[in-house]
C-alpha cells in the first residue's frame, strides 16, 4: 500500500472511499512483492498493481466486493492447470493478495491517513495489519513511526499492540517489508497471528564522485531506479545544476572530506551506494581508504585494469587489508560490451541491482534459474519458532 501512498494520500485528502488489495506473501515465480498494492475507490478508480496484469480483474472486483460489504478479506491466486483460462498467474507463482476497506469515517481511517501521509512526505514509517487471525481484528491496523511512537491499535489488546509495534519497529529500521508470526495476545505462545508489515523510508542515495559525462548518465539511470542522487567533485567548474539537471544534489568539495561528513552526520547506511568515477589517484585513494570501512551496500571504481592494479597498490601502501579491498567492484560494471556513457552506466546499474538482488549477470536464456527470486523464505519471520 505506501508504494502508491502519494496518490493514496490525495484521494484522503479528497474525502474518498476506497479499498485496497496489497500482496501478502509470494510463492514461485511471481511477478510482483510483498506490499506491492492496487487500491479502488467508490467510483472505479484504479491506481496500482498486484501481478503485472495476470490477476488485476479479479482483485478490481474484490475490492468492489470490500466496498460494498465492509469486510477484510485475504485470497489466494495461483496458476490453474485444469483451466487454463482460469483466473491465476501464468507465470506458474502464487500470491496472497489481503483486501481492505478504508472509507471515510471508518475507525481505521485516521491510521492508514497518518500512514499515508508520512510515506508521501518522505518520512520512514510501517504499518502492521493482520493478515491471518480473528475476524474482529482484521482490517485494524498500527502505525509505526521512526522514533518508535506508534498509533492505532487492535481493539482492546495493548500487549499485542506493543508486540507488533517493536517488531515493525524492527522491520522498519532495516527497511523491509513481509510478513511475521506472533501469538494472539503478543507473547512466544499461543495461537499465532500473521502480520504483515509494511515499510516506507526515504529512498536510498547513490553518490557519484566524478562530474564526468559518463556520470551525467548515470545520474539518470540512477533516479530512474529509485536513488537520491548526489554528484561531488572538488571542481567547481564541472560540478552544476547545467551539467546535471536530474541530480538531487552537487556538492563542490574533495570528495573523501565530503564522505567523511556524511558518514559522521549519519545520513549513509546499508542501502547506499558509492560510483567513484574519477580514476584520479589523488581523489581516489583518500576515498575508498574511507569508502570500504564504511556499512555501505556498494562501491564501485571506474578504471581500466591498469589503474585498478595500481590503485589497489596504492590502498594497500595506506593499510588498507585484502577483505577491505575485496568489497570494491573494480573495474566498475558488468560486462555488457559498454562503449557509450549510456552503456557504461547501464553495466553499472547492472552490477547494483544484481549486487542488492543476488543476481549472477547470467542471460536467462538458457538458464534454469527462476526469473523471480524466491522471497518467501526472506519475508517470513516467525516469532513462534525460527526464521522459516
Amino acid at each position: 500500500m505506501l508504494d502508491i501512498a502519494e496518490e493514496l494520500n490525495r484521494w484522503v485528502e479528497q474525502g474518498r472511499d476506497f479499498a485496497v488489495a496489497t500482496v501478502v506473501a509470494v510463492g514461485g515465480s511471481a511477478p510482483r512483492q510483498p506490499g506491492a498494492a492496487l487500491a479502488v475507490d467508490s467510483e472505479g478508480t484504479a491506481i496500482g498493481s498486484v501481478s503485472g496484469g495476470c490477476v488485476e480483474g479479479a482483485v478490481y472486483e474484490l475490492c468492489q466486493q470490500a466496498l460494498e460489504d465492509g469486510e477484510t478479506v485475504l485470497e489466494r491466486f495461483g496458476y490453474s492447470d485444469d483451466d487454463a483460462f482460469a483466473v491465476g498467474l501464468t507465470c506458474g507463482g502464487i500470491i496472497d493478495i489481503l483486501v481492505t476497506p478504508i472509507p471515510a469515517g471508518s475507525p481505521v481511517r485516521e491510521v492508514f491517513a497518518a500512514a499515508l501521509a508520512a510515506a508521501a512526505r518522505g518520512e520512514a514509517a510501517a504499518v502492521a495489519r493482520i493478515v491471518e487471525g480473528p475476524a474482529e481484528l482484521m482490517g485494524r491496523a498500527v502505525l509505526v513511526r521512526a522514533d518508535g511512537a506508534h498509533e492505532g491499535g487492535f481493539g482492546g489488546h495493548p500487549e499485542l499492540d506493543r508486540s507488533i509495534a517493536q517488531e515493525a519497529r524492527a522491520m522498519l529500521d532495516a527497511g523491509r517489508t513481509g510478513v511475521l508470526e506472533i501469538g494472539a495476545d503478543g507473547r512466544l505462545c499461543g495461537e499465532p497471528l500473521k502480520v504483515l508489515v509494511e515499510s516506507s523510508v526515504p529512498p536510498p542515495r547513490m553518490i557519484v564522485f566524478g562530474a564526468i559525462d559518463f556520470a551525467s548518465a548515470l545520474v539518470r539511470i540512477g533516479k530512474f531506479l529509485g536513488y537520491r542522487v548526489t554528484v561531488c567533485d572538488a571542481r567547481p567548474v564541472f560540478a552544476t545544476k547545467t551539467r546535471f539537471p536530474e541530480a538531487d544534489e552537487i556538492v563542490v568539495d574533495w570528495p573523501h572530506r565530503y564522505l567523511e561528513a556524511q558518514s559522521e552526520a549519519g545520513v549513509l547506511d546499508g542501502r547506499t551506494v558509492l560510483c567513484v568515477l574519477t580514476h584520479d589517484a589523488k581523489f581516489d585513494v583518500p576515498l575508498l581508504e574511507l569508502a570500504l570501512r564504511l556499512p555501505v551496500a556498494y562501491v564501485g571504481a571506474m578504471g581500466s585494469r591498469r589503474t585498478h592494479e595500481d590503485r589497489n597498490e596504492r590502498l594497500r601502501a595506506v593499510g588498507m587489508t585484502e577483505i577491505e579491498l575485496a568489497r570494491l567492484r573494480s573495474p566498475i560494471g558488468m560486462d555488457l560490451g559498454a562503449v557509450s556513457p549510456e552503456e557504461t552506466a547501464l553495466s553499472i546499474a547492472a552490477e547494483i541491482v544484481a549486487n542488492r538482488r543476488g543476481g549472477t549477470g547470467a542471460s536467462l536464456t538458457g538458464a534454469h534459474t527462476p526469473i523471480h527470486p524466491d522471497p518467501s523464505k526472506k519475508t517470513v519471520i516467525s516469532r513462534i519458532g525460527s526464521v522459516a
